[in-house]
């Protein structure tokens, strides 16, 4: 970098009023659609319009067309019969959440995920049973049919059992909660899980944990403890176990502990060493089955009363019709039930899609779980989310495509209808151990909690409150307090921001944007409800994805250094072997030019018919004039978008950044060895400047559009 000394600028310039000015530029109008242009054009039908939307509503066909039987096939085969060993145990686990028979439970991996294979637009992720969701349909069927005393009034309830009772209420709340979803995806909505930011969430399923741990208390210390709802009822319920703590059935505890030992254990060698373990150890199903047979040997369940999961039909039951009386005592607690669900599953898909390079849609998403809980109610499945475990088995033994779960689903199946008997005398106990297990990711959330409070005061507040409130409050009430805290948030940092300390003259008309140079200009504050949208605009401003370019040069790179190694490539060479894939983590970071003894030169022809598109810009500036704040997770998201274009060789300039901004950035660690402070310039104008002497223009000459000054890039952050 050049010295601060050596650098001046002086400008001179007529004084403007606004009509002096518009009478020497004219202005620029831009045609605007009237709303009955959109209507015209929304209802516009023509083949291509019904090509595309027959792959958007059934994103198999295009995944189909580009299925490779040579390079997936078997990748599927594994991780399918590897989820769905792990899906049959999580769904009779989950089920006890839902206070329902356990059964059901492995409805939920077989029908939603049946449905979500023509429907859904991810790729990775393995839908079926939650235990959040699961714990909150439980919460609803033990307030309609509690443990003790009668059921609720409802006339489709007689001449039923009450395990009957149960089932028409989770499977009606199921069908609602697709009623939903299915809804919510045909309005075009899936933009609302934009604004659960991800402390909310987090707080939000750290406390669903600890209510998850109480729950299973019963079945690990084998208590008969009747299940409580509402406000308070996690207090309830620790008195209730407290109250028996005496009569804990020793086998249950001790098959408990060994579990949670042993599952804890392996789980950690699976981490420590997955990139040596072709697929991780299935603990879980070892243990399971090593339990069924200790407990079938030695008759735990008349010899010493610990409760098993007992009779398993060997089929499927005939569908129900739902309850629309239930529909009217459920509809509260099924809409957020809807949310958290679709904001999980859509989380999780996100993260697989951005790693392996393909696009999901959130609307679309919604319809496809939306569907899938309607078709797994009318056949008694619990409400079906993804379950970030079973999701990372699926991602990290291979699987390329949802023929994976389809072949999980038939793992299931062939349970239910075949094998199902030899689970008849597996502990409960060693369930909720496994339950307990999988709650460690969650429960350790809690450690962000100084950093945020170091770091960002209000997004602290908002996961503490957040937590606290669906604690003890209930999931659903406390969802809506860390949604109202997070309003708040907004309005606060909106209303109250730090002045900056200096004032420098800027004159934009005595600069133009030159070639090579993209400026794009923020207008508001970047926070979590709009990060996703300011980046995909951003890309859509510099035409092109910088993780999609890198990781092509990096798939470039290692193929002419096996080349090279093999002496394949001559200056003649044309022709090379077909590409690998690789490890998409790797593909992810900066290029490794080691060991390559040329320079490559990206935006010219490469050799051996290696294509990787070319990067038409050298130096992006982001005015930063108009940002008042930014919060952790419009941080992260920043930190990540720099890094994408650094790695691709385009300097990131950041101007007329707020000095309050610049020191939370500081404080946050944000920069390291490719973000420096070094990008960050008082004007526009400065880092022009800097970018001329960095990058001499090839010529002096400049348009008529170039004189008369900026090009801005604007985004309406908050109407996306």
């Amino acid at each position: 970098m050049l010295r601060p000394s050596t650098q001046r600028y002086s400008v001179t310039r007529p004084l403007y009023s606004e009509d002096t000015f518009e009478d020497e530029h004219a202005k620029v109008y831009r045609k605007h659609k009237r709303l009955l242009d959109h209507f015209i054009q929304y209802f516009t039908c023509t083949s291509e319009r019904a090509k595309n939307a027959a792959v958007s509503l059934l994103p198999i066909i295009g995944w189909m067309k580009i299925y490779s039987i040579k390079d997936w096939l078997l990748n599927d085969i594994v991780s399918g019969v590897s989820t769905g060993l792990v899906a049959v145990l999580q769904g009779l686990a989950f089920s006890l959440l839902a206070s329902i028979s356990t059964w059901y439970g492995l409805y939920a991996a077989f029908f939603p995920v049946i449905m979500y294979f023509f429907l859904g637009t991810s790729r990775h992720i393995s839908v079926g049973s939650f235990p959040i969701l699961s714990l909150m349909v439980g919460a609803v069927v033990t307030r309609l049919v509690p443990d003790e005393g009668p059921p609720a009034n409802i006339t489709a309830f007689e001449g039923l059992t009450k395990d009957e009772q149960r089932i028409l209420v989770s499977a009606s709340l199921t069908f609602l909660v697709g009623l939903f979803q299915l809804g919510m995806g045909l309005l075009q909505v899936g933009f609302i899980v934009m604004y659960l930011s991800d402390t909310l969430i987090s707080g939000f399923t750290t406390a669903a944990a600890v209510h998850i741990l109480v729950s299973q208390l019963k079945f690990v210390l084998g208590l008969t403890v009747p299940g409580f709802s509402g406000p308070l009822s996690i207090i309830y319920t620790l008195e209730s176990v407290f109250t028996q703590i005496t009569s804990t059935n020793i086998h249950d505890l001790v098959t408990s502990i060994v579990v949670m030992v042993t599952v804890l254990g392996i789980k950690e060698i699976n981490d420590r060493f997955k990139s040596k373990l072709p697929v991780p150890i299935p603990i879980e199903v070892i243990m399971t089955v090593i339990a069924c047979g200790i407990s079938y040997a030695f008759n735990f369940s008349e010899n010493h009363g610990v409760d098993v999961v007992g009779k398993i039909p060997n089929t499927f039951e005939s569908p129900i019709a739902p309850s629309l009386q239930l529909f009217q005592m459920t509809a509260v607690e099924a809409f957020p039930i809807a949310i958290v669900g679709f904001a999980v599953a859509f989380a999780v898909a996100k993260v697989y899609s951005v790693k392996h390079d393909y696009i999901i849609d959130g609307n679309q998403e919604l319809i496809a779980f939306g569907a899938s809980n309607i078709f797994g109610g009318a056949f008694k499945s619990l409400v079906a989310s993804t379950a970030l475990s079973r999701s990372a088995v699926q991602e990290s033994t291979g699987g390329k495509t949802q023929i994976a779960g389809l072949l999980s689903a038939i793992i299931v199946l062939v349970v239910i209808l075949g094998i199902g008997f030899l689970l008849e005398p597996l502990p409960k106990s060693l369930l909720g151990a496994v339950v307990i297990v999988n709650l460690k990711g969650m429960l350790m959330q809690v450690v962000t909690v100084p950093y945020l409070w170091k770091k960002d005061r209000p997004d602290c507040i908002v996961w503490v409150g957040t937590c606290l409130a669906a604690i003890f409050l209930g999931l659903d009430l406390g969802l809506a307090v860390g949604l109202g805290l997070e309003l708040l948030t907004v309005v606060f940092r909106t209303q109250t921001f730090a002045l900056a300390s200096f004032s420098v003259f800027l004159n934009l008309l005595q600069i133009y944007e030159p070639e090579g140079v993209k400026i794009f200009r923020i207008p508001s504050p970047i926070f979590f409800a709009n990060i996703d949208f300011f980046r995909d605009k951003l890309k859509d401003a510099v035409g092109f994805n910088p993780l999609r370019i890198l990781r092509k040069r990096n798939k470039a790179v290692k193929k002419i250094k096996k080349m090279i190694k093999k002496g394949e490539l001559t200056l003649t060479s044309v022709c090379l072997e077909s590409e690998e894939e690789g490890n998409m983590e790797d593909l992810d970071k900066p290029t490794d030019y080691s060991d390559l003894p040329i320079q490559v030169n990206w935006n010219t022809e490469l050799p051996a018919n290696i294509r990787v598109p070319p990067v038409n810009i050298h130096s992006l500036i982001l005015d930063f004039s108009a940002v008042s704040f930014l919060d952790i997770s419009a941080l992260k998201g920043l930190k990540v978008a720099l890094k994408e274009f650094i790695r691709v060789n385009v300097d990131v300039y950041i101007v007329g950044c707020d000095p309050y901004i610049i020191e939370k950035l500081r404080n946050c660690k944000f920069f390291d060895d490719e973000i420096k402070t070094s990008i960050f310039f008082l004007t526009i104008h400065d880092a022009m400047l800097f970018i001329h002497e960095s990058h001499p223009p090839k010529t002096s000459k400049q348009t008529p559009n170039q004189r008369q000054g900026f090009e801005y890039f604007k985004i309406g952050v908050y109407n996306n």
